[in-house]
């Protein structure tokens, strides 16, 4: 965690596949989806690897220039699973 002030930054992972940014718990700060097509679907999972079984934020369709704020804790740890062309840059603790 790097520390700006009295704020904290995320740390952050940038995506255009499913993968796992983090195998511990932690936060999720959001998404920012920098470009999106052919049927673009994402789904956060809990889970340290490729476990679909507990949802964070189920699947929905982003839009290329939007930013998702998601504030949400996991236990397990961060599984993005991405579908049809996405790229994004995923912020978390």
């Amino acid at each position: 965690m790097t520390y700006i002030g009295a704020q904290s930054a995320y740390n952050y992972k940038s995506l255009s596949a499913t993968a796992n940014v983090k195998a511990t718990d932690g936060q999720l700060g959001g998404i920012f989806v920098s470009a999106a097509s052919s049927t673009p679907t994402i789904t956060v999972y809990n889970s340290a690897a490729t476990g679909t079984t507990d949802p964070i934020v189920t699947v929905f369709t982003p839009v290329a220039g939007t930013y998702y704020p998601l504030p949400f804790a996991f236990g397990a740890g961060l599984y993005i699973v991405i579908s049809g062309t996405v790229s994004c840059t995923v912020a978390y603790l």
